[in-house]
């Protein structure tokens, strides 16, 4: 079955642009331009990944990405015409798969999405139907919802890629590097402070107490680990 994928951006002529090229290699392309259009086609729609601008009228990027997160674990790539560093911890703290900035060749981009596409199907090949239940803790990779002592956590996109990755290998000390690539990927824009940021995100939302966690635990001076 061919990729289908979302393009969302107000600049009608790179949205033709990307639309030709992705087609060329045998995507299905739909597209909005504006936020609650895009907000509206996720809704009913099946998607494989979409790319969003900040920028957009009604809905921003970053406004409709939450939302998205609300319901959808699809992979998202945020783009923007801004290179703060800031802006791209931002964009992955509200559930954004990866980052590009404009201006960026189409290459690098249909590089980026391909990227993420194998990695979704991937994971869904090595998890599919598996559950995971420790202790209070229960992680169902198939519909990628955690529960806590019966209650649902709302994890983004990475938090749960992140413990996806811990649950399944218990003890295993990962360094903050080796987390950014495997879970971010090698081309990931961003620096080791993403990682913290999301293990400490994650913390609060998994354990009772995120000062003295029971499950992702720090060794320090080397990364981090699940108990």
């Amino acid at each position: 079955m061919p990729h289908r994928v979302l393009v969302v951006d107000d600049e009608k002529l790179i949205v033709k642009g990307i639309k030709y090229s992705l087609e060329q290699d045998e995507m299905i392309v739909d597209v909005a331009y504006d936020g609650e259009d895009a907000l509206s086609l996720v809704r009913q729609n099946q998607y494989n990944l979409v790319l969003l601008d900040v920028m957009l009228p009604k809905l921003t990027g970053l406004e409709v990405c939450q939302q998205i997160r609300e319901f959808s674990q699809v992979p998202i790539i945020m783009v923007t015409a801004k290179g703060e560093d800031m802006d791209k911890i931002m964009g992955l703290e509200f559930g954004a798969d990866d980052y590009i900035t404009k201006p960026f060749n189409v290459l690098e981009l249909k590089a980026r999405i391909r990227a993420i596409l194998r990695r979704s199907a991937k994971k869904e090949d090595q998890v599919k139907g598996s559950r995971i239940r420790v202790r209070d803790l229960e992680i169902d990779h198939e519909s990628k919802r955690v529960f806590v002592e019966g209650r649902e956590a709302n994890l983004t996109a990475k938090e749960f890629d992140l413990l996806e990755l811990f649950s399944q290998n218990p003890g295993k000390v990962y360094s903050r590097e080796a987390l950014l690539n495997t879970v971010w990927g090698f081309d990931f824009p961003g620096d080791v402070r993403t990682v913290d940021v999301h293990v400490r995100r994650l913390r609060e939302k998994i354990e009772k107490n995120p000062s003295d966690p029971n499950y992702i635990n720090t060794k320090w001076g080397v990364g981090y680990y699940f108990n």
